[in-house]
């Protein structure tokens, strides 16, 4: 546990709280309120990451301090009963095309199969069409490489880390468009910061369309220390469903993490008011699933992973002053893939064009409290080969079992037999959707940390840079990843000459490529000699100098779950140019000769298409 983060240099975290506001009124002031207001509204979303639908304020919780997201409940509309998927990119998926992401081409959360098919059209593509100025900053999850990059599906710029959880919170390494660098500070801090300066850009030239995806609060358990100190002696009163397998640190911090992305929603909602553009801005905030823990859901049965209510049910409060309803709740059931429809409709413009037909539902009846006519419907929750589907009053469970979610949100009784009409008509509904939505699934190697078989697209002109992780590679012979979580490992044990790493590329463009490996070796064993070939292709060099820092152990606030890598900085290694030619195949980095204990550990392999 660490009692305050200085990052290396830095000052204390108060300090740079005050410095963030300092700078946040500065900016404001050289900006100044915007004088003229454009024909379409700007739109903010927030998506929280790994949030229950019982972390906030608005829903109860006594122990959250939210007021800010809480305010958006206040000020606009709370979809009561809004549901989105168990777990982070497939909700990532409804939301940016509208459509159930088992018809997306995602089907996993990290090496290569959480990608949406190249024949998606996003909800950004629909507001960049539109004259959108379109930004993204944070946590993508939907593909790291062109043309899967944000800014290859509807986003003018993007900052944060394109793949999923990270394991640096503090001083973390982050991309901007393209290219990483090392980021001071906190981490939801740093993506505000950014989504700040888009906003203020953006603002005085026309309408802006900002997509904010928080990392928290999603493990690891690192939080800055005054959000910290404010909940790590909290007595927690409301306990999870099943409250044996809560553990109360863990919601503390989670709730400390939440304390945090507050102040940042807070931040920005106070920029939008001193620009002037706070009435012509419409406001969004939901979660990707439920929470990533055991702790208080308001009686309700599950968690992250689970299709059960509390594993799919989130908070979804949409604020636009003056044109939506100030406090109205919608009881009706909606879902994640009604935003897009949603959004488009409010804004006025149409939907992505050459999009595929879309699932969702346009919801503003419901928002401005017309009493429409509404049609009983079905919202459909699915992972891991399990299926559950919600009416309005019922919920059929992956077991096949039958709850009154009115009276039983704890699916504590199953009512299949006595209500047998209900039973039928939501099995055969069910039946439908599977046979539906799942007639397009690719297929993927089974195993734990198995690697899509789409390759990754190499060498394109208008995207140069390709950074080949190690989440999405595949490790032969000795190498072995550093955690069972791949999106934030890296491969380690290399120390025999049977150790490789294989990428499956697809080369867009021959020519030139400027070859650089993230690594750390330690002292010693410096000096192997390795190579990097694909399609008769071949580049040797030298691992040197030595280069082997410590593991980071001064960031978590709590011990980081065992699945988890603990990271530590990593060394670019140029190991100089190859010739690549255009077409499919693998990309290797091997061993030719180890004069040590080891070869390094590998963080990542980036290519860049040099120009002609």
């Amino acid at each position: 546990m660490c009692s305050c983060y200085e990052g290396g240099n830095g000052p204390g975290m108060k300090h740079i709280y005050l410095s963030i506001a300092l700078l946040t009124v500065l900016a404001n002031s050289s900006y100044g309120v915007v004088e003229k207001q454009h024909d379409g509204p700007n739109v903010i979303v927030f998506l929280a990451d790994d949030a229950g639908w019982g972390d906030y304020g608005a829903s109860g919780n006594r122990h959250a301090h939210t007021p800010h997201i809480d305010a958006l409940a206040r000020d606009g509309v709370s979809l009561d009963r809004f549901f989105v998927c168990p777990v982070c990119s497939p909700t990532r998926a409804e939301f940016l095309t509208g459509r159930w992401w088992p018809r997306t081409g995602v089907r996993g959360v990290s090496t290569g199969q959480e990608r949406l098919n190249l024949n998606e059209k996003t909800i950004a593509n629909a507001f960049q069409s539109a004259g959108y100025a379109t930004g993204c900053f944070g946590k993508w999850h939907n593909g790291s490489q062109w043309p899967y990059h944000p800014m290859a599906r509807g986003f003018d710029t993007y900052y944060g880390h394109p793949a999923g959880h990270w394991g640096e919170y503090f001083d973390p390494p982050l991309e901007r468009e393209g290219r990483m660098e090392r980021a001071k500070g906190f981490i939801v801090d740093v993506c505000t910061n950014e989504a700040i300066d888009f906003i203020q850009r953006s603002a005085r030239k026309g309408p802006f369309f900002c997509y904010v995806p928080f990392t928290t609060p999603h493990t690891p358990w690192a939080v800055p220390h005054e959000n910290w100190l404010r909940f790590s002696k909290r007595d927690i009163t409301q306990r999870a469903t099943d409250v044996e397998r809560e553990n109360v640190d863990e919601t503390r911090c989670a709730l400390a993490m939440l304390e945090n992305q507050d102040f940042n929603v807070g931040r920005i909602l106070s920029t939008i008011k001193e620009l002037g553009v706070q009435n012509n801005t419409i406001v969004v905030y939901f979660s990707d699933n439920g929470p990533n823990t055991h702790r208080w859901t308001g009686g309700m049965a599950g968690k992250k992973g689970m299709t059960d209510e509390g594993g799919v049910r989130s908070v979804c409060f949409i604020r636009w002053p003056e044109k939506l309803p100030k406090g109205h709740t919608v009881h009706e059931i909606t879902s994640a893939v009604d935003l897009l429809p949603t959004l488009t409709s409010l804004a006025g413009i149409a939907q992505p064009e050459g999009g595929r037909p879309i699932d969702g539902q346009d919801l503003v009846p419901l928002l401005k409290n017309a009493s429409p006519l509404w049609t009983e419907r079905y919202i459909f929750s699915t992972w891991g080969n399990k299926v559950s589907v919600r009416s309005q009053q019922y919920r059929l469970d992956a077991s096949k079992q039958l709850f009154d979610m009115y009276n039983d949100p704890s699916q504590s009784k199953n009512i299949a037999t006595e209500k047998p009409a209900i039973f039928t008509t939501m099995t055969q509904a069910l039946n439908r959707w599977q046979q539906d939505v799942w007639k397009e699934e690719i297929q993927i190697p089974k195993g734990k940390g198995a690697v899509d078989p789409r390759p990754i697209g190499v060498g394109y002109h208008e995207f140069p840079i390709t950074m080949l992780p190690a989440r999405d590679g595949e490790p032969h012979g000795c190498v072995m990843r550093s955690a069972k979580a791949p999106n934030c490992s890296y491969f380690v044990h290399w120390n025999a000459i049977d150790g490789k790493m294989i990428w499956n590329v697809d080369v867009q463009s021959s020519g030139q490529y400027e070859v650089v490996i993230d690594y750390t070796c330690p002292s010693g064993d410096e000096g192997a000699l390795v190579e990097v070939s694909c399609n008769g292709s071949q580049l040797q060099g030298r691992v040197k100098p030595a280069f082997d820092p410590p593991l980071y152990t001064n960031q978590d606030t709590l011990p980081r779950p065992k699945a988890e890598s603990q990271m530590k900085k990593f060394h670019p290694l140029n190991l100089g140019r190859i010739h690549l030619q255009k077409g499919k195949g693998q990309l290797v980095l091997r061993a030719l000769d180890i004069p040590g204990q080891s070869v390094m550990d590998v963080r990542r392999v980036t290519l860049t298409l040099l120009p002609e």
